[in-house]
């Protein structure tokens, strides 16, 4: 469990780092920007973030918990296998549409101080909201590379949120950002080409 446990570390502090470093070259304006809340945030935003954050931590306090001390399900090699490969590919598909993206601000308001516009480079070519799913592959994974299951709940819980946070966004964004509608006729899929 030790030896799983230090991959594990390495393979998070590794993904992070490689990715905040990428970012900081490419798009440092996107790395000030998600420092801190900004003015014209939505309502709605605001109160879904009470609740997205603490099931973000809970994943990983869940994990450790579960994975260094309690071992409440036994689960096999491979489950965090699994979890070793979907967190640092959810972290490069999240830095990629960050990279891409100097308005990817961590809550959902429409940026007219910064000239808030439509991207439709990167992965916004294929997806409209390919951030989300880099954090849901990356949520999981995280559940998973712990070995534990019962991380998985919060991962759910997190990844649940998402879901009805882009159909708010995506909403807030063709009812509000010019072009964007316009943007999403292109581009019909939100998170899954030729599903949703």
């Amino acid at each position: 469990m030790e030896t799983k446990g230090s991959i594990f570390v390495w393979v998070v502090v590794g993904s992070l780092v490689v990715a905040g470093l990428f970012l900081w070259l490419v798009n440092p304006e996107v790395v000030v920007a998600r420092i801190r809340f900004h003015r014209g945030t939505k309502p709605w935003d605001r109160i879904l973030l009470c609740f997205f954050l603490p099931a973000v931590y809970a994943v990983f306090i869940v994990g450790a918990m579960d994975a260094s001390r309690f071992h409440w399900l036994a689960v096999p090699w491979w489950v965090c296998g699994i979890g070793y490969v979907l967190f640092p590919v959810g972290v490069g598909i999240f830095t990629w549409a960050e990279a891409v993206n100097k308005f990817f601000e961590v809550t959902v308001r429409i940026q007219g101080d910064r000239g808030h516009q439509v991207i439709e480079t990167g992965p916004y070519a294929t997806v409209r909201h390919p951030g989300y799913v880099g954090a849901m592959l990356f949520l999981v994974g995280a559940a998973l590379g712990f070995s534990s299951l019962w991380a998985l709940v919060p991962a759910g819980l997190a990844s649940a949120l998402l879901l009805l946070r882009t159909q708010w966004e995506d909403q807030t964004l063709q009812a509000e950002l010019p072009g964007y509608k316009e943007y999403a006729q292109r581009v019909r899929y939100k998170l899954i080409p030729g599903v949703w």
